[in-house]
């Protein structure tokens, strides 16, 4: 297995001797996180080796042009083993699994690292001194995973290196916070949605609804946020509640997307669409029967 190995002494005085350096030329400053990228760390840390406390792994994405906004769409993991001393990297296993992944995605590139645990690590420096010079001329994001849950829920840190003192070392690394935000596409909100329904069910696990319940609680959620901002304007309007400059113009964008259109055209225009949704329906199911006949038919003959 090819390995890098890590530790303070060695690393420290081969960086001196060749002149390297891990300063980034472009930091980051706002990076956006895939839910897929959580399950994948999780799924790793539950997948480990008896003997492992954390895992560690590679993390992909794509950037801006600038090079300061960071999009992590996806990840994987890299085998290590660490002692008191030193940390070993799977270097092979790295690239070979960074090779595969850049020909089914070949726009995302090595945006840093993730690792779990409550804490960085002592030798969060080093690895992070690899990743860099893995995603330079760019900064690389290490992204810390609680998967302990010690407060009661899973902890996120989103962190960038940043080097320290007069001289080029690795162990000489500031880590400081990144801004992030978790993005999702709209239609992995319902996948989410009854993934986070399981933790309220005390099985552990949540049934699948129907598109007509689906659609019932979408409508309940949508009769609920007109209801909040109803009275929020009426209270605005009697001065029970103070004016906010910044709501009332989200208020003002929101009414100028909606089409002006009178109720008995409306009810109309959805009584039209109904029947045609209906009629498909029909046709479709009409078709799937007479496909099914035809086949029981011919299997006869």
């Amino acid at each position: 297995m090819s390995t890098l190995n890590l530790n303070l002494p060695t690393l420290a005085s081969s960086l001196v001797k060749s002149g390297a350096t891990t300063t980034a030329t472009t930091t980051a400053q706002q990076c956006y996180i895939h839910p897929v990228v959580l399950f994948s760390i999780l799924d790793h840390f539950l997948r480990r080796n008896d003997n492992q406390e954390r895992v560690i792994g590679t993390l992909l994405g794509v950037r801006s042009d600038d090079g300061r906004v960071i999009e992590i769409r996806n990840c994987f993991s890299v085998l290590h083993f660490e002692t008191e001393d030193e940390v070993e990297l799977d270097i092979k296993h790295h690239r070979a699994m960074f090779a595969l992944h850049k020909r089914a995605s070949a726009r995302e590139q090595i945006v840093g690292w993730y690792a779990t645990g409550s804490s960085l690590s002592k030798y969060a420096a080093l690895i992070q001194d690899f990743y860099s010079r893995e995603a330079a001329p760019f900064s690389a994001v290490h992204l810390v995973v609680d998967t302990d849950m010690s407060d009661g829920q899973l902890g996120i840190k989103c962190l960038q290196g940043s080097p320290v003192g007069a001289g080029a070392h690795p162990e000489n690394c500031l880590f400081l916070p990144l801004p992030y935000e978790l993005q999702y596409p709209d239609a992995e909100l319902t996948a989410l949605q009854a993934a986070a329904d399981t933790t309220e069910s005390g099985e552990g696990f949540s049934a699948l609804v129907s598109d007509m319940e689906q659609l019932e609680k979408s409508i309940a959620e949508l009769h609920g946020m007109l209801e909040r901002v109803t009275t929020y304007v009426q209270n605005v309007c009697t001065g029970r509640s103070k004016a906010n400059n910044v709501v009332g113009k989200y208020l003002m964008d929101m009414l100028a997307v909606v089409p002006t259109i009178d109720t008995e055209q409306f009810s109309r225009l959805f009584q039209t669409h109904l029947q045609d949704v209906l009629m498909v329906a029909y046709l479709t199911n009409l078709t799937r029967a007479q496909l099914n006949i035809a086949d029981r038919l011919q299997r006869i003959v």
